[in-house]
């Protein structure tokens, strides 16, 4: 399949978090050198990846700073964050907090390395009369970021619900999750100016297990897409690509750094170019990375003359 080629729009392909224990000696060198940093070393990989602390615990300014700093090497770099639990699965909006959740990610902004904030929400986050003001609510309370939602129950794909994101500018964020009772099917619809695609795996037997801690390992996101899984979301991807400002590829199956093996492969696949893989990564996933790795150089044998003998 011809990469995309769209002049117009910038596609960003890449991974959901960068702090994953188990990615030692797999993405990251194992011993790490001194002053290794992981941020910097996959924003050479990547374009984009999305902060999942800030799901968790609020963002601090001067951390925000440190990660601008790190990434900088790549002008084409954005982050997207994840809006904090408390606002999504808790329903609190104190006007505080707001402002400190703002203010933590300020210097991403600032810097013109934040793309966009995603509002995740769970599956019984349902398209209900009572849901949709909540999430005008949220639309105005964080009006200094574009905002992109995440919605897990199929009830959001209905033509009302939809028209809800397009008037509020609200970026949908189409979803590759497991199948299950009135889940959102793979979608490709573009709302605002931002287009966003998650990618979470089809991991069916564990994927309503509880949530685990936020460093903890999550077997709901232990999967690998296989070439074909990742073929099937391209003409999604191109169409949306096709008309937003930005779009952004996000993969969050990070068991056993299978994210970043689906990520190289999806830029390859849609950028018509392949990344030089971690060489631990290299030779974990032979198979799937076998093409990902720097090519030695020919050496020449014998020289050509100048000019060719009649």
């Amino acid at each position: 399949m011809p990469p995309i080629t769209s002049p117009s729009a910038r596609l960003r392909i890449g991974l959901a978090g960068w702090c994953c224990p188990d990615w030692d000696g797999l993405v990251y060198p194992s011993p790490r050198p001194r002053r290794f940093q992981p941020l910097e070393a996959l924003a050479s990989l990547f374009d984009t990846i999305e902060i999942n602390t800030s799901f968790y615990q609020f963002p601090r300014p001067e951390i925000a700073r440190m990660w601008a700093h790190q990434v900088a090497a790549n002008p084409a770099f954005r982050f997207t964050a994840k809006l904090n639990r408390r606002f999504t699965h808790e329903r609190a909006l104190e006007t505080d907090e707001v402002a400190q959740f703002t203010e933590g990610l300020r210097p991403l902004r600032d810097a013109g390395k934040l793309g966009c904030v995603l509002m995740q929400f769970p599956w019984s986050f349902r398209f209900t009369q009572e849901n949709r003001e909540y999430l005008i609510r949220l639309r105005r309370a964080f009006h200094a970021f574009p905002l992109a939602a995440e919605m897990r129950h199929s009830s959001w794909a209905s033509e009302e619900a939809l028209g809800t994101f397009i008037d509020y500018h609200i970026g949908f964020a189409n979803i590759d999750q497991p199948d299950h009772v009135k889940a959102m099917p793979p979608t490709g619809f573009l709302t605002s100016s931002v287009g966003y695609v998650r990618l979470h795996g089809r991991n069916n037997r564990n994927w309503m297990s509880e949530y685990s801690k936020p460093a903890g390992p999550d077997v709901r996101y232990d999967y690998l897409y296989q070439p074909p899984d990742l073929e099937e979301w391209i003409p999604r991807i191109r169409r949306a690509n096709a008309f937003a400002a930005e779009t952004y590829v996000v993969f969050t199956n990070d068991a056993k750094a299978q994210s970043v093996v689906n990520a190289l492969q999806m830029k390859a696949m849609m950028e018509g170019k392949r990344q030089i893989a971690p060489p631990g990564l290299h030779m974990a996933y032979w198979n799937e990375l076998r093409d990902f790795v720097e090519r030695p150089r020919q050496e020449v044998l014998f020289e050509m003359p100048e000019t060719a003998v009649a």
